[in-house]
């Protein structure tokens, strides 16, 4: 998979991968609702970017998927390096991903199968045949939330948005150590109607992909005129942005909902902190980083007794470095020291020998790719660059599943020491005994 930081924009002369010939359903934010969101049939959406090789790959088995599956399923496709929005508002991380909309179009599912067009019919097959069984038994699917006054899906649940008062304002917003999006909104607002299934929308997106510490609230400024006026909200609707400490800000971006996510996931890197670095003591370790993390970057340190305290930190202070750096990623980050952890090593091909080694794991898809520059600022960025454009080389991790990882000692921060020898005394041997041996 061909990683991407989300924001980011690569200048590169690449062309379109899919063209108006094609049984492939161009999606793009302002058709998205109305073809995929608003629509009874099941679609297969790939989200994608032009210049990312696996995407590339991927293409002819996706058009070929599309022609098989025509009056069947739709079968659409996202320039999501184009409209980053749009890949933003689903969680989109990496190139190509695929996700299956059905009968919950507000909670697509990850396509997790293979990628020739016969496996990708197959898949499609399969969930057409989980859509007509969920009507069968009267499950609908559909959203919790209708737009007032009218019948279109939100896309969102409008209690995810947090109502705002007088009484509330401060302690909730003001004393949360949570960025806030507040909307100050009149019920007459013919703007404010509209923008209501957009905000409901982006607030179930955010509080899913921010874990809750980006929020978005609402303020009846009607009613609320105390908290209304001391912002001095004229117009509706408002929004604005409220960090612990600092004076709220005007809000400046579109209204769709893809915009709203966009900043607001903007807003959850700049707040957060960097990731931490964790050393692999055991499988619990191991296993929470990387299943809660798009890619695991792994190093394997040299022995203590090579490098001294000293050395190990110099190695370490790279690592948390370049945490900061990709934290908008947020990537998990491991390090083991060489020798403890030899089935992770072996799976990974290391195996004993070219330390420090550092490797980026997918365990969704159990795909790694190693480091083969210099473990250093420069050499690890130049890898994860790499990674991310689709030029690095891959290969499965061995085994296909996660190795055996053993419970160890964390270590003490101190330099090795070698362990004692015990000592003999041989005040009493003559060394006439050992003349007589010879």
């Amino acid at each position: 998979m061909c990683l991407i930081l989300l924001g980011c924009s690569l200048v590169l002369a690449v062309q379109a991968l899919y063209s108006a010939s094609d049984d492939v359903i161009e999606l793009t934010p302002s058709n998205f609702n109305r073809e995929v969101i608003q629509s009874d049939s099941l679609w297969l959406v790939e989200f994608y970017a032009p210049w990312c090789g696996h995407c590339r790959n991927l293409a002819p088995d996706w058009k070929k998927a599309a022609t098989a599956l025509k009056g069947i399923v739709k079968v659409g496709a996202v320039d999501a390096d184009q409209h980053k929005s749009l890949g933003g508002q689903y969680g989109v991380r990496g190139f190509p991903t695929i996700k299956i909309f059905g009968a919950n179009k507000n909670k697509p599912e990850e396509y997790q199968g293979g990628r020739s067009s016969q496996a990708i019919v197959d898949g499609a097959m399969n969930a057409l045949r989980n859509l007509v069984k969920e009507r069968l038994s009267g499950r609908s699917g559909g959203s919790d939330y209708k737009q007032s006054g009218g019948g279109g899906s939100s896309g969102g649940n409008k209690k995810d948005v947090v109502e705002l008062t007088d009484d509330n304002f401060d302690k909730m917003v003001l004393d949360s150590d949570d960025v806030w999006l507040v909307e100050f909104f009149a019920p007459w607002c013919g703007h404010c109607k509209n923008l209501e299934p957009e905000w409901a929308a982006a607030a179930t997106a955010v509080k899913e992909q921010t874990k809750g510490k980006v929020r978005l609230g609402a303020v009846d400024a009607t009613v609320h005129q105390a908290v209304s006026g001391r912002y001095g909200i004229r117009g509706f609707p408002t929004i604005k942005i409220f960090r612990k400490g600092e004076e709220p800000e005007d809000y400046q971006g579109g209204r769709t909902r893809g915009d709203i996510i966009e900043k607001a996931l903007d807003l959850f890197s700049d707040n957060a902190p960097p990731p931490e670095l964790l050393e692999i003591l055991s499988e619990d370790v191991l296993k929470k980083t990387c299943e809660d993390s798009q890619l695991c970057i792994i190093a394997v340190l040299p022995h203590i007794l090579d490098t001294g305290a000293a050395g190990r930190n110099s190695y370490l202070d790279v690592m948390v470095k370049m945490a900061e750096k990709y934290k908008k990623k947020m990537w998990g980050w491991l390090w083991t020291e060489a020798g403890a952890q030899m089935e992770l090593e072996s799976s990974l091909g290391i195996g004993g020998f070219g330390y420090p080694a550092m490797a980026a794991i997918n365990t969704r898809k159990m795909k790694f790719a190693l480091l083969r520059g210099s473990f250093s600022e420069t050499g690890i960025h130049e890898f994860l660059r790499e990674l991310s454009v689709g030029r690095g080389s891959t290969a499965t991790l061995g085994g296909g599943v996660m190795p055996k990882i053993h419970t160890v000692e964390p270590w003490d921060g101190k330099d090795g020491q070698l362990p004692v020898e015990e000592d003999y005394d041989l005040s009493d041997v003559e060394l006439d005994d050992f003349r007589d041996e010879l």
